[in-house]
């Protein structure tokens, strides 16, 4: 086949997955990968061609966002007809999938549409009085329909009024790249990586860390840049613990930090999937997150993880501190996480399931 991935370049759960996506398809399939800039997670030593969305610099479009809507669909206008492309898969309705539609449209419908919505598309950003319509529209005329999870999947069915069939295909992690790497040090390392969003609740970690640390020698590893750094680095020094906060910003190879790491913690106020999760679960690191969306058909309670409330403090210290004062739960928790990988979101068990929906689409 001859596939199209529109994707954000970034950090974020639906760039990651896509770039991977690509990536793997690209060992049996044509793939082209289309955005505005070279994705972060796309290796430069796979022969994966990559289309970059140039945007027209004019003072009259500073402001206006759809720019780059108007951009993509005449890059992908441009790919479908010169590489012949079968497929366009659009991960993250706005703008992308609403591009691939209009890009569909002007080459009469020689391509197919698949949509991936990630998250915060269907129920944060695709829920906007300015999105909203367009987005469903989006929806309703993929030509096939997925989510991460079965929680997002019915939340976009109660949000939004589309007849559209939608399909469940979790996110997947590599677990060769993904791996626990044993350290000798023996101080303990609790890790979190995300966009620094205020749903990430990054204030709840640097306080449960900080009563953490009276019990027990440890560092936190922060991954990630985004709007509420600069505060919980503020939020550090106010409570005495800068030295033993690392804000690694946004890390490439994230897994050279997880797999030296002994916890994993996501507080967040919802997340459609978890991603960042995942990856800490195939490197044996239990995980302490929020009882909330895609997070509860990840973890299990008491067997490679724990959930807890939104904004308790208190739990997120406590469980924490179960794990890591006892080397045998700890390990325990890693093993059966890592085992719930293998068994159910590596790269051979969904990727599979993506080729078979383009054949499917394209039958």
């Amino acid at each position: 086949m001859k596939i199209g991935i529109a994707c954000f370049p970034t950090y974020g759960g639906s760039g990651i997955i896509a770039t991977e996506l690509a990536t793997i398809l690209a060992k049996k399939h044509e793939l082209h990968v289309i955005s505005y800039d070279k994705p972060v997670r796309l290796d430069e030593n796979v022969d994966l061609p990559f289309h970059e969305v140039q945007l027209l610099t004019y003072p009259l479009f500073e402001r206006v966002p759809c720019c780059y809507s108007l951009a993509l669909v005449s890059k992908l206008v441009e790919v479908i007809r010169s590489c012949n492309l079968d497929i366009v898969h659009a991960h993250y309705a706005v703008p992308n999938a609403v591009s691939a539609y209009l890009a569909k449209k002007i080459c009469n419908d020689s391509a197919k549409v698949v949509t991936t919505l990630h998250g915060t598309d269907s129920y944060f950003v695709g829920l906007h009085p300015s999105y909203k319509e367009v987005t469903q529209f989006s929806m309703q005329q993929s030509d096939a329909l997925t989510t991460v999870s079965t929680y997002l999947k019915e939340r976009t069915m109660a949000e939004f009024d589309i007849s559209q069939d939608i399909k469940v295909i979790p996110n997947f992690v590599d677990p060769q790249k993904f791996t626990r790497l044993e350290k000798n040090r023996e101080r303990k390392t609790i890790c979190h990586s995300s966009n620094f969003r205020p749903i990430k609740r990054i204030p709840d970690i640097i306080k449960a860390f900080k009563s953490i640390l009276e019990e027990i020698d440890c560092d936190l590893a922060l991954i990630g840049n985004g709007p509420e750094r600069p505060m919980a680095e503020e939020l550090a020094r106010k409570l005495g613990i800068s030295s033993r906060i690392h804000f690694f910003g946004n890390v490439k190879n994230v897994q050279d930090v997880l797999c030296k790491s002994d916890l994993f913690l996501l507080p967040s106020e919802n997340e459609s999937f978890g991603l960042a999760a995942l990856e800490a679960m195939s490197c044996e690191v239990p995980v302490v997150a929020s009882d909330v969306g895609g997070l509860r058909e990840l973890i299990s309670h008491g067997v490679d993880g724990y959930l807890i409330e939104v904004g308790d403090v208190a739990a997120l210290t406590r469980y924490s501190l179960n794990i890591l004062q006892d080397p045998k739960l700890q390990k325990e928790f890693g093993k059966n996480a890592r085992q719930k990988v293998l068994e159910k979101y590596t790269p051979n068990k969904i990727v599979p399931k993506y080729e078979k929906l383009y054949n499917e689409t394209l039958d």
